[in-house]
């Protein structure tokens, strides 16, 4: 099937390989390109900002003391023969070593043709220092060596401290990469030796100690543990795991010993799958992301243009060529998009992580954002709002030759050895009853009729209709208590003769009224979407109080009903398995896939749900509209100081206030430090 999405083609997973991921991980002191990879600061340590400006505020303090302009605040007079020229030779190396990444920086920003913060720094501290040197060697004025030192020690102060800040993003990716153990305990020829994780293959067979992450998915082969997936699928509970289990990468054993068979290592992983998706959706822009980084690029325009506006009012208004220069110096700190550019990216990365952490993936940031939109949600029954597992409903004796506990425990002890959703309805039954479950022999499953075995030396049988028809037997009278239009019916026959009937119905999950219940406060419609006949939908329809269904929809009908829905106005959520559901989950404004598992291929859905809990699909939409309301509070915030910050800046309360280029640049760093915090307090309800 042509996964190609209406959205826009999702572009190929590069998947970059776990192992080399981890290791970067253990070795990482923070880089400036590791912050959800949107700042062009590349090739600067976050560490080595601080480094730079601690070696800067050294130098700044001789700057300070022999600049005129603080002796005369000061009231002290400290001058020798030549003072001038060393204070040049102080200026000169706090521009180059400490001006450096932003000077690099606006070459990079200059050659991608994307102007923003590190232009305006760089254009404001190379006028401050030129202007400087040239007073130095006979120009008329004041220098500005010690506005020149402390605005860059306050810009790489600064910047230091915005970057810690971003750092959380990628701190959250980097937590998932260190979900996996470095040494792993492989089982060949009866003996376990320690391997690297890199050298793990699929096929292997892996001992997982009490406390300890799973290396890789597998199956279990051996053991009975409780395994904690949280952190990967969001479900607090611990999940008990034995003998053909799956577990999954990165998920922490409980206090058992288990022996898993490796059946995806490294790429194939599912936490390598979901690491893939989340930097893919950090890395992808939506159009809230577009909106900022053009409005980031008009704001660098309009800061160079009002700084050489300011420029010329000043000194043609008659001041001094120093007091003009340090207004348009003023502007240009002060204006520096960077909050801006920090606005929605960080939201971003935050959000993608912290939805995968809760179960949540997001494949389309786009649909994601458009969730807060949604009009209709179209559920597709089975394995959604059901559990697309059988309950026993009834256990119907015939002519009293055994009573239901009895016809159960015949059914259980032949069913055990089976795989089937009824046989699991059988055996969950029995455990709920407490009764003895009895054992078999000569087990054999007949495919799409029954299973049958050797229960107490007889011959038990447990079948559906279709075992009538292969024994060309006529199918027996069915009470009329059995709703035939709703119900699945098992027979159980002991030594060829029939003792009773058992009944199944597809069970609601527990939280699917709840779901209902909560979108419908958010004033959004939910429909039923099955191949179900009218009675069964309309049964369940009603049950949940939906607002309808649409019953007996062969799987490629589903996306024409998609369409109907959008022909009328609405914006559509398709919530399906990811299956059969694929077209439809492509039509939809926002695709969503439920229950994925382990699975996380669901390549037409935007966004995929791990666990099969329908008020997933409501805390999906209530945490796309937190994360676009912080979207919208930071680039409020970002474009309100600068309507406030600019005039400031340019000097409209002359003479009564004045900003210096310092403080201007204080306000710049607070405000993209407001902006980060107030991204990292993005919650998953």
């Amino acid at each position: 099937m042509e996964n190609q999405h209406h959205h826009g083609h999702h572009p190929e997973n590069k998947p970059e390989d776990v192992h080399a991921m981890k290791e970067a991980h253990e070795h990482h002191h923070g880089h400036a390109d590791d912050h959800g990879g949107h700042d062009k600061h590349a090739g600067h340590h976050t560490e080595d900002f601080l480094k730079r400006f601690w070696i800067c505020m050294v130098i700044t303090i001789p700057i300070l003391l022999l600049s005129h302009m603080i002796q005369q605040w000061a009231g002290f007079n400290w001058t020798f023969s030549g003072d001038k020229y060393v204070l040049l030779a102080l200026g000169t190396i706090i521009y180059f070593y400490g001006g450096w990444p932003f000077l690099t920086g606006l070459v990079r920003e200059l050659k991608s043709k994307t102007l923003g913060m590190m232009t305006l720094v760089a254009v404001a501290i190379t006028t401050a220092y030129l202007y400087s040197s040239a007073v130095v060697f006979g120009l008329e004025g004041m220098d500005f060596f010690w506005e020149l030192a402390t605005l860059i020690d306050i810009m790489l102060i600064g910047h230091w401290l915005e970057m810690k800040s971003q750092m959380a993003a990628s701190k959250a990716l980097e937590s998932l990469v260190a979900l996996l153990p470095s040494v792993v305990h492989v089982e060949k020829d009866n003996q376990v030796t320690d391997i690297p994780l890199k050298d793990l293959r699929t096929g292997d067979s892996l001992l997982v100690k009490p406390g300890e992450k799973v290396a890789a998915d597998g199956l279990v082969i051996d053991g009975i543990s409780f395994v904690n997936e949280s952190m990967l699928t969001g479900e607090s509970v611990p999940v008990q795991k034995q003998k053909d289990s799956k577990v999954i990468a990165g998920a922490i054993n409980g206090d058992g010993v288990i022996k898993v068979q490796v059946t995806g290592a490294g790429n194939d992983s599912y936490l390598q799958k979901v690491i893939n998706m989340v930097k893919t959706a950090q890395g992808a822009k939506s159009n809230t992301q577009n909106l900022a980084d053009r409005v980031a690029g008009w704001l660098t325009l309009v800061s160079i243009t009002v700084g050489i506006v300011t420029f010329i009012v000043w000194y043609t208004g008659g001041q001094d060529l120093a007091f003009a220069l340090e207004r348009m110096v003023t502007v240009m700190v002060t204006s520096c998009p960077h909050a801006l550019g920090v606005a929605i990216p960080l939201v971003i990365a935050i959000s993608t992580t912290l939805s995968a952490t809760h179960g949540l993936l997001i494949r389309n940031r786009t649909a994601f954002e458009n969730a807060r939109k949604l009009t209709t949600i179209i559920f597709d029954k089975t394995g959604t709002l059901t559990k697309g597992s059988h309950e026993i409903q009834q256990i119907i004796p015939v002519d009293d030759q055994l009573s239901s506990d009895q016809i159960l425990q015949y059914a259980a002890a032949v069913q055990q050895n089976s795989e089937h959703h009824i046989a699991h309805g059988v055996i969950r039954k029995l455990k709920e009853k407490k009764l003895e479950l009895w054992g078999s022999t000569d087990f054999k499953y007949m495919q799409g009729i029954g299973v049958t075995g050797i229960v107490n030396g007889k011959e038990v049988v447990a079948a559906g209709p279709n075992y009538f028809k292969h024994e060309s037997k006529p199918i027996p009278a069915i009470p009329d208590q059995v709703d035939q239009a709703t119900d699945t019916l098992n027979f159980v026959l002991v030594d060829g003769k029939l003792v009773g009937l058992i009944t199944f119905a597809d069970s609601i999950r527990e939280n699917a009224a709840q779901a209902i219940a909560e979108l419908k406060k958010m004033n959004i419609k939910s429909f039923l979407l099955t191949g179900d006949n009218e009675k069964i939908a309309e049964a369940v329809c009603k049950k949940l109080d939906m607002d309808g269904y649409l019953a007996g929809v062969l799987p490629h009908q589903k996306q024409d009903k998609v369409k109907d829905f959008q022909n009328k106005g609405e914006i559509v959520a398709m919530t399906g398995d990811g299956v059969n559901d694929a077209p439809a989950l492509a039509q939809a404004d926002v695709g969503i896939a439920v229950g994925s598992g382990t699975d996380v291929a669901a390549e037409t859905a935007d966004i995929i749900l791990v666990n099969s809990d329908p008020m997933d699909v409501v805390q999906m939409i209530t945490f796309g509209r937190a994360t676009y309301r912080k979207m919208v509070q930071n680039l409020a915030w970002a474009i309100g100081y600068n309507v406030i910050a600019i005039p400031l800046a340019a000097g409209v309360l002359y003479p009564s206030f004045m900003l210096s280029p310092a403080m201007g640049a204080v306000l710049m760093s607070a405000s993209t430090i407001v902006v980060a915090i107030n991204a990292k307090l993005l919650k998953v309800n």
